[in-house]
């Protein structure tokens, strides 16, 4: 159907006072059959895989059909330094979606992270945005959603189980008996390699087809990994926070005594397969990832990676439906994309490039988020998210909210749950202006990037006019095309209308874009380069592993990676403890890792948690089955 000819219909939503509970507000929503809202977008039919009648899957055949067409424009939402509540991203880029589709007619596009069951059942509840910004069905985003978290999970726990298979029968058997395993001889007598096979003979250099022409040197050197347990770096999963599985101890059966060893378990959404998930382009360069993960190093030194143990064809088969982003809608009938969700401080903390580049073949306005404050999610938005797709951003839309400048400035410590002090319900212009340093330093990294900047005052109904101006007028002294006060929350898109017009103005205005460094520097200049003109340290000091695993992997020739940080998201240095902008530190890099399949490496800045733990009281004590509806309660 030509842009043209599409009638978006928005979705009436009747705005109450007080403001009811998510999930009320989410039950109690209008929603379009799917078929409507992806036709309204200009999805074909033959092009949806329909999981129920409120959601999607989009097949990637859409990109082959729209290659022509033009793209919109490109919106990354990111936000300061945000407090342990969070400072509102996902609702303000829901509610700027609505505003920009709803109100303002203009084609747009919401695409956002798929949330982890973890924080849905610990104490952050659900992602879907808040109040009358959301996604919906509510439920459906937070449970499940259509299984890409659940296959990632099988995929990366072949690969552990494959390794460790691999480990245990390369001890226990010769070379020749090896291969005789790997390659049986078939009852019609023709031995061959399986397709996995054939890609470790190429990268050995083997030029040969038959298994029976391999001299013993060469069956040798095909059969043995050799993997160093020393060396291994690839965990379990599960997407539960389960602290208990941050340490345990495997291989005690009867069976596999001599192969015990200490491992742990991550939290799904830290699997480099999740972050592989968000960056990749297509199926076949899905593939392509798989096969260059690194797993571990043989004792030789050199790189093991799954396709070495010739498991990457099953996992893209594990993974061959996850790649397609879902499809649903905002209370307001918006279009929105879910599509991946990797960790923000392990990984780049981004939803899909699939996604984006759908949505912008769609839309006029495609709004995107990045995970955390500006100085993680924005940074890898652009230097290594960008890298990947070739999309060029027109406008970033930096949240801030008055509560959390104010802890910058100095205010008491916040806690999710605990009632706020009264430092950040009653005006303080003093305590305000004290933290505006953080909002300052976030404007200034977003234009290092050359692109326009739009401040976003997320309000709640304690801020004051006087407090609300001061922040305005400190972004635009601080070079933001402009901020708006945005109530979305409570007044859906209507109350983001203002954003909307101001990031629809910054969108038409010249831009620069350009990364903050060059793949060709090495390892240590670009850390040095995001610590010093990102963060705002003095230096970098490096532990002496992190000065090893920087010469192994120049040795291996990873050097020409990107770098996503892992570091704290509760300040703008490593430092949680050090609020607004602070100065005369010196970042310590505690290690490196590695994740080449998903294209990046990642130095540790402290210790950094890949399995959260459950709080006293968790959030699975309020969800229930009324057995009566069949609806979902207690989510939020």
């Amino acid at each position: 159907m030509p842009a043209s000819d599409r009638q978006f219909k928005p979705t009436p939503i009747k705005l109450l006072d007080p403001v009811p509970s998510d999930i009320e507000i989410a039950q109690a929503a209008t929603l379009k059959p799917i078929s409507q809202v992806s036709e309204e977008l200009g999805v074909l039919r033959d092009e949806l895989e329909l999981h129920g009648d409120y959601k999607a899957k989009v097949k990637l055949e859409v990109l082959k059909r729209l290659k022509d067409e033009p793209q919109g424009k490109y919106i990354d939402v990111t936000a300061i330094t945000p407090t342990p509540l969070g400072e509102g991203k996902t609702t303000t880029t829901v509610g700027l979606a609505q505003a920009l589709g709803a109100h303002l007619m203009k084609r747009t596009v919401a695409c956002i992270r798929q949330p982890s069951q973890g924080p849905t059942f610990g104490i952050k509840g659900g992602a879907a945005g808040g109040g009358y910004s959301q996604v919906i069905p509510m439920e459906d985003f937070n449970l499940h959603l259509t299984g890409d978290i659940h296959a990632i999970t099988a995929a990366n726990n072949l690969v552990a189980a494959a390794i460790d298979t691999r480990m245990f029968h390369e001890s226990r058997q010769s070379d020749e008996a090896l291969f005789r395993r790997l390659c049986p001889t078939p009852r019609d007598g023709k031995r061959e390699f399986a397709p996995a096979m054939l890609k470790r003979l190429k990268k050995l250099g083997i030029d040969k087809t038959n298994p029976d022409d391999l001299t013993e040197e060469e069956i040798s050197r095909f059969v043995r990994l050799d993997i160093d347990p020393e060396t291994l770096t690839w965990r379990r999963v599960v997407d539960v926070n389960d602290r208990m599985l941050r340490g345990i101890t495997i291989g005690q059966g009867p069976k596999e005594k001599g192969f015990t060893r200490e491992t742990g378990y991550d939290i799904t959404v830290a699997s480099e397969i999740m972050a592989i998930l968000a960056l990749t382009t297509d199926l076949a360069d899905m593939r392509e990832r798989f096969g260059k993960v690194v797993v571990a190093q043989s004792k030789a030194g050199d790189a093991v990676t799954c396709e070495d143990i010739g498991v990457a064809g099953a996992m893209t088969v594990l993974m061959k439906d996850a790649i397609k982003p879902t499809l649903m809608q905002t209370l307001e009938g918006t279009p929105v994309f879910v599509h991946a969700g990797p960790f923000a401080n392990i990984a780049h903390g981004n939803s899909s490039i699939i996604a984006d580049k759908i949505a912008l073949k769609l839309a006029d306005y495609v709004v995107t988020e990045s995970g955390f404050g500006a100085d993680i999610g924005m940074e890898k938005f652009f230097n290594i998210k960008c890298r990947y797709s070739d999309l060029i951003p027109d406008c970033v839309v930096l949240v801030a909210t008055i509560r959390a400048l104010k802890m910058h400035g100095g205010g008491p410590k916040v806690t999710a749950g605990a009632p706020l002090d009264s430092a950040y319900i009653d005006e303080n212009l003093e305590l305000l202006e004290a933290g505006l340093g953080n909002l300052i330093a976030h404007i200034e990294n977003a234009k290092r990037f050359g692109i326009p900047v739009v401040v976003a005052v997320n309000s709640f109904k304690d801020d004051t006019e006087a407090e609300v101006e001061l922040v305005r007028k400190a972004s635009i002294e601080a070079g933001a095309s402009d901020a708006a006060v945005s109530r979305h929350w409570m007044s859906a898109g209507e109350g983001a209308k203002l954003l909307a017009e101001a990031v629809i103005e910054a969108c038409e205005k010249p831009s620069d874009f350009k990364f903050l460094y060059d793949l060709d520097l090495s390892i240590k200049e670009k850390i040095e380069i995001i610590c010093k003109q990102i963060y705002g340290a003095d230096g970098v000091e490096y532990s002496e592993t992190a000065e090893e695993q920087i010469a192994d992997y120049t040795r291996l020739g990873f050097d020409n990676l990107p770098m996503c940080m892992a570091k704290t998201h509760l300040s703008l240095s490593h430092d949680p403890l050090l609020k607004g902008r602070p100065t005369g530190f010196t970042v310590p890099i505690r290690e490196i890792r590695a994740s080449v399949g998903a294209g990046f490496l990642y130095p540790l800045l402290g210790e950094m948690s890949t399995m959260p733990g459950l709080p006293t009281r968790p959030a699975y004590y309020d969800v229930d089955l009324d057995l009566e509806t069949g609806q979902v309660i207690g989510l939020f």
